[in-house]
């Protein structure tokens, strides 16, 4: 296979993934190509590439960058703005876990506390309530292992998948 083939099986296979992940699949397409490229890239070439249009490709590199999995670079005497994505693979496992535990896990949270105000006064309650205090414990625990992992300055998550592997 060659290496621009194996680059657009990359892209296409990274943006199906991230349909299943939550992500659209241009903004994964875009990611998989910036990761992939040995230069950062401007709009217009992530454009061609991947034949969509200019606000398409806006919109998903900016919340690329919103997600801190991109980032602008600025060439003296250029115009044109380039971006490039995260290389480093701890590094940008991080900001996945960080951006979908804000947008999943603290949500769940806010709600649970909520609601563990119910009164447990009949069987019904006494049940909601359990489950209740369950899922607000789990997600406790889960909250703060994804804390622990994201503030590791060490790579001890990865080298843990390695000796498991």
């Amino acid at each position: 296979m060659h290496l621009n083939e194996g680059k657009a099986k990359f892209i296409e296979s990274w943006g199906k993934l991230g349909t299943n992940w939550g992500v659209n699949r241009t903004m994964a397409q875009i990611h998989a190509l910036l990761m992939v490229s040995c230069q950062p890239l401007c709009c217009d070439q992530v454009m061609n590439q991947l034949q969509i249009s200019r606000g398409n490709a806006n919109m998903n590199i900016h919340a690329l960058m919103d997600w801190g999995l991109v980032h602008k670079v600025l060439r003296p005497g250029e115009r044109k703005v380039y971006y490039e994505a995260e290389k480093d693979v701890m590094e940008m496992m991080k900001q996945i876990i960080l951006n979908r535990k804000r947008r999943e896990l603290d949500p769940m949270v806010k709600v649970l506390d909520e609601i563990s105000l119910v009164e447990s006064n009949c069987t019904e309650s006494e049940e909601f309530c359990k489950m209740v205090k369950d899922l607000k414990a789990f997600s406790q625990k889960a909250d703060k292992t994804l804390e622990n992992i994201c503030t590791s300055k060490s790579n001890w998550l990865y080298q843990a998948l390695l000796r498991a592997t």
